[in-house]
């Protein structure tokens, strides 16, 4: 990799990478995201590599091991370009046939095609699956065209245009301007304006200052950020590099959760890259700009997600919030002016300089700018990560997307913004997905997780979850939110065991009111989402675990109630071999009894029946 040292030197060895590449070449895109590495991608590889080699395809067929394809649902996933002819569920034993039959004689490995759960039409192309067809892809363009090892591949498909055009075109002003007016907002969960926190950093007087990557995505379900920085690495590098140009700042930090190895190495890789070609270190292109970044890693706690609370964890101290104001923007990283945007903010930069403001701005809604990338799981058929213009509904998300619901059962909500974000009912599955839009319904965007449920969810054993969650993840510092998730928690186990009170479900409603107006970070203000929505939404859920003292979802196993239909049961013994209490009890071949006292509700009878014998209710 040679160092640029000028902008020609940049642009010939761009041309001349593309002139080197044959657009009619074959290329065999294996998916190494997310989704499809715990699948065996990387034997799938592996088993493709052999097959070249025996059939002598090295020198024609080009491998890539690239970022996520997006459709999780179907991994392993296989893209044979330039034909666009895509498999799923590959296995080593498949490649092969794929070999034999696709990349030598032409024809499609029909079993392996994609094809719908409703109509059952297949789709041999990627451009032809429903799942693709409503996205627009800006932030995960790349992933499954490029290998994010190689920074010729990037440069190849414009990266790093962008940057040049920043750092010898414009003026700070003019990078700030230019995303002020694309509108974009910190996808990261709060949604504050990007330019106006860069606009606020570069007007404070004090040195250094810093530029910092928040790649701590603590959501569970979320795998956004994560997919971008395995498969696209130098997308949010290059948007650092012109923030930090931007606001005049001279170190940036990428800050990675240490469940991320994958993301650390890709990202380290790709920062050497950086600076070994000039985009990183002294005079950068010859701007007279000094730039350079380096990883922080994160142990894992959730608060640290907050920017204040991640600070302090960079600066070795215990991960923990502080009020505002002051803001990062002005006091942050060891109290010098910082930036703070998270992966998917980043990586949208780059596309921002090189279409323009007016490009992005065009798309979304009138305060929601641009696309939203969303980690699509839960109850959906298809999952995986999506992208979508701003004001797109759930409707079309879950059901055009998402294929609908697994086993046809019915919608019941999704839930949106992760552990603080709130459970929408069906009656909102036409609002259009924006800042505002989910605001208006109790939840918020957050970093993009949304998870789906059916009918055979319990909207408080839900709630129960990521209480729980945020329970066991509260840095503890402020009493509102220590001591208001604690009874939280409290008052949802009396419920869920059947012991709780119409006088808690108002006691509940008043913590959330005390947590959201005095914690001291957003993540303790907005962690009362998930009861605020289920309440609001699905009282009568509530009310049905409280006074009948029952889970019509069947989920919340101290009010189930397990018997023994006479007239059904063979006296097989199955369920009496399965229990572990000896509750049931019968002879042979006449039916069985089950003691309700000694139950313990396990339910291992019930999966053991194979006589449809017992029952739950």
């Amino acid at each position: 990799m040679p160092r640029f040292e000028s902008t020609d030197h940049l642009r010939e060895y761009r041309r001349q990478l593309v002139a080197k590449r044959d657009p009619n070449q074959t290329q065999v895109m294996v998916c190494a995201g997310p989704g499809c590495l715990p699948m065996g991608s990387e034997e799938v590889a592996a088993a493709f590599r052999e097959e070249f080699e025996k059939n002598g395809l090295g020198a024609k067929v080009l491998l890539k091991e690239c970022g996520c394809h997006g459709l999780c649902a179907g991994a392993v996933r296989v893209l044979i370009r330039p034909q666009e002819i895509t498999y799923q569920h590959v296995t080593p034993e498949d490649v092969p046939e794929i070999v034999e039959k696709t990349l030598k004689e032409g024809q499609v490995v029909d079993r392996l095609v994609y094809e719908d759960l409703h109509s059952h039409e297949k789709a041999v192309h990627k451009g032809e699956i429903p799942f693709f067809k409503g996205q627009m892809p800006i932030v995960l363009r790349k992933l499954d065209v490029i290998d994010p090892t190689s920074m010729d591949d990037y440069l190849a498909m414009g990266g790093y245009r962008g940057l040049r055009q920043a750092l010898l075109e414009m003026k700070p002003d003019e990078i700030i301007d230019a995303v002020d007016k694309s509108g974009l907002r910190g996808r990261g969960g709060g949604g504050f304006p990007t330019g106006r926190k860069w606009r606020i950093c570069q007007d404070e007087l004090e040195e250094p200052k810093f530029i910092i990557c928040n790649a701590d995505e603590g959501d569970p379900g979320a795998f956004m950020d994560r997919a971008v920085m395995e498969g696209d690495p130098h997308a949010v590098l290059e948007g650092m590099i012109i923030g930090a140009f931007a606001i005049g700042a001279s170190k940036g930090y990428i800050y990675v959760r240490h469940e991320y190895p994958l993301a650390v190495r890709r990202l380290q890789l790709a920062i050497d890259q950086a600076r070994e070609a000039g985009f990183l270190g002294k005079n950068i292109l010859r701007s007279g700009f000094n730039f350079d970044i380096q990883i922080s890693r994160g142990a894992g706690a959730f608060v640290c997600g907050e920017e204040t609370a991640l600070i302090h964890s960079m600066e070795g101290n215990i991960g923990e919030p502080s009020p505002r104001p002051p803001y990062p923007a002005q006091a942050g990283l060891f109290g010098k002016p910082t930036v703070i945007n998270n992966v998917e903010t980043w990586a949208n930069v780059p596309e921002i300089i090189n279409m323009g403001a007016d490009w992005y701005a065009g798309i979304g809604t009138e305060n929601s700018k641009g696309t939203k990338v969303f980690s699509l799981v839960g109850a959906v058929n298809q999952t995986g990560l999506v992208e979508v213009p701003m004001g797109t509904t759930l409707r079309q998300i879950v059901y055009d997307l998402g294929g609908g619901i697994r086993q046809d059962r019915e919608f019941k909500a999704v839930q949106t913004g992760g552990p603080s974000g709130g459970c929408i009912p069906a009656q909102f599955l036409d609002l259009p997905v924006d800042y505002d839009s989910l605001q208006s319904v109790g939840s918020i965007m957050g970093s993009g997780g949304m998870i789906v449920m059916d009918t055979t969810s319990c909207m408080v054993d839900v709630a129960r979850y990521f209480i729980n969650f945020l329970y066991e993840e509260s840095c503890g510092k402020c009493t509102p939110c220590r001591e208001g998730l604690k009874n939280l928690l409290f008052i949802l186990d009396e419920i869920i065991h059947g012991r709780g009170t119409e006088e808690q479900l108002a006691l509940m409603e008043e913590l959330c009111d005390t947590m959201a107006a005095a914690s001291i970070c957003g993540l303790g203000k907005s962690a009362v989402n998930p009861i605020r929505s289920t309440i609001k939404y699905f009282r009568e859920e509530y009310l049905a675990h409280i006074r009948d003292k029952k889970c019509h979802a069947l989920v919340c196993r101290p009010l189930l109630k397990y018997t023994i239909d006479p007239e059904t049961c063979t006296g097989c013994l199955a369920c009496v071999r399965e229990c572990p209490v000896g509750a049931i009890s019968g002879k042979k071949k006449l039916p069985q009894e089950l003691d309700q006292e000694l139950c313990v509700k396990c339910g291992l009878c019930y999966e053991a029946c194979q006589f449809d014998a017992v029952h739950i209710e």
